[in-house]
């Protein structure tokens, strides 16, 4: 870390289901602004350590069961500040703002109605999303996928990503209107394909497509290229965009491009490739650091596997037969 940028503990503190959230006084850096609770980190003092004495200070609670979120290193034109940001979901007291700052209560999709300084951007989107990302195994109709997603539904997995590499395009994207359609908004879903869905579900990029897109200058939000491997005509997609990358190079290409989030593998030896090359646990926490985007770990890995992930810096673990729920008890 550089030595003149400012070290800031911050906390996404969850109570109920919603998120605390601070306005910034007028006169502060980025005034006016909502923000996630916290304060600059004191010399020799230990990270948590830090983290209490700051949302003491700030809002009168004591923190009772904290771990790391996301930590993001972000350049404005006047500081460098590194966002060393923790989930608190354990507290004492009852959180006011004891500066005379404004605090709400909000839910995960009114985090988008508020202004926040640029920094807190990828907070955001770590905010927002779950600890696990379940991906759908292969070559399971309709009726298999559905009896599988129940299940999965019932231990807590708020997340799909839909692989179906067997099935054409329009057979894939009639199977993902009709588990849509069938299951509401129970997940969020994301889809994979040659361009984006149109039916408000993310999209995940091969590492292929991620170049590609990388190689063309564009970045989410954009208007795309005509031609593939982009999007036919003059348009603009803004959904979930997600990619799957494998090296420092990937990272650093979907970053460019605006990825919300992204997977990492392998990090583990798996079942379809045991003896292949993997990242390991030391390498995956180098490559996470290098990023201010949520990583999601990929490769390997089961549920008994997150506390590891998250230690280390990972919004969560992804997985098909890790995560995958068995159909057939």
């Amino acid at each position: 870390m550089s030595p003149n940028r400012i070290h800031v503990m911050a906390a996404v503190i969850r109570r109920d289901g919603r998120t605390l959230i601070a306005r910034r006084p007028e006169t502060a850096h980025q005034g006016g602004l909502w923000e996630f609770p916290g304060g600059k980190l004191e010399t020799g003092e230990e990270r948590l350590d830090g983290l209490r004495r700051e949302l003491l200070e700030e809002l009168g609670i004591s923190v009772t069961s904290a771990r790391p979120l996301i930590d993001i290193s972000h350049d404005y034109a006047d500081k460098s500040v590194r966002l060393d940001v923790w989930l608190v979901d354990g507290f004492e007291g009852e959180a006011h703002g004891a500066e005379g700052q404004p605090i709400r209560w909000v839910t995960t999709a009114e985090l988008s109605e508020y202004a926040f300084p640029a920094a807190n951007k990828p907070i955001v989107t770590a905010a927002s999303l779950p600890p696990y990302y379940l991906i759908t195994p292969d070559g399971s109709d309709s009726e298999e996928l559905i009896a599988g997603l129940e299940l999965a539904e019932a231990v807590g997995i708020e997340m799909v990503q839909l692989r179906q590499t067997r099935l054409g395009s329009g057979e894939y994207e009639h199977l993902a209107a009709g588990l849509v359609e069938r299951l509401g908004d129970v997940f969020i879903w994301i889809c994979k394909g040659a361009v984006p869905p149109a039916d408000g579900a993310g999209w995940h990029l091969t590492a292929r497509q991620l170049r590609a897109l990388y190689q063309a200058g564009w970045c989410k939000g954009e208007r795309f290229a005509a031609g593939p491997p982009l999007l036919p005509g003059d348009e603009v997609w803004c959904g979930w965009l997600v990619a799957s990358c494998h090296d420092e190079q990937e990272l650093q290409m979907a970053a460019a491009i605006g990825v919300d989030f992204v997977t990492l593998s392998p990090v583990l030896p798996t079942q379809s490739h045991p003896g292949a090359p993997h990242l390991g646990w030391s390498r995956a926490a180098e490559l996470i650091a290098l990023v201010n985007v949520p990583v999601y770990l990929l490769g390997g890995l089961t549920k008994d596997d997150l506390d590891q992930a998250q230690r280390i810096g990972a919004q969560g673990i992804a997985g098909i037969s890790g995560l995958w729920p068995d159909t057939t008890q």
